[in-house]
């Protein structure tokens, strides 16, 4: 595991944020098995706009840094970073499928892949947020903008 990449420590259950649902997860090989617990729920769910949010196309939802867990292949993390730096893209060595990130807006917390979560897929979802990641807040100061919202309408 290289020094960027590290498990981290779930919540203790006398914290007032344990009783929010924990899910776990892994990317497409199985090598990366993870825990987290969700800040919000699924009520952060929500994609980007910024070059690297547009090519991989993922559906995300939060979670406090210290409440993700590498339960298995931390070693087989990697991580990748751009502009800025400060988001880190973590993902398996072995398959390529993006685990999760800590975000650049909020560096206290991950964007967790959804698609990586046992039992929900980012086709559970009807309508998902698009945020504007080109004119990030860091960049163009204030609070995230909306850029639009993703449907997914099944077909019949």
């Amino acid at each position: 595991m290289s020094a960027d990449i590290k498990s981290q420590d779930i919540i203790s259950a006398d914290d007032p944020s344990a009783e929010r649902p924990r899910h776990e997860g892994q990317c497409h090989c199985g090598g990366v098995r993870f825990r987290a617990t969700l800040s919000d729920g699924l009520e952060t769910v929500r994609r980007c706009t910024c070059s690297y949010c547009r090519m991989r196309g993922a559906v995300v939802v939060s979670a406090e840094t210290n409440c993700v867990e590498i339960l298995r292949g931390a070693d087989l993390l990697t991580s990748y970073r751009f502009n800025t730096g400060v988001a880190q893209h973590f993902f398996c060595a072995r398959c390529g499928i993006y685990t999760h990130h800590q975000r650049r807006s909020n560096p206290n917390q991950y964007g967790v892949n959804v698609a990586c979560l046992d039992g929900l897929s980012p086709f559970d979802f009807a309508e998902i947020p698009v945020v504007d990641g080109v004119n990030h807040p860091n960049d163009a100061g204030g609070s995230s903008r909306l850029a639009g919202t993703l449907r997914f309408v099944p077909a019949r």
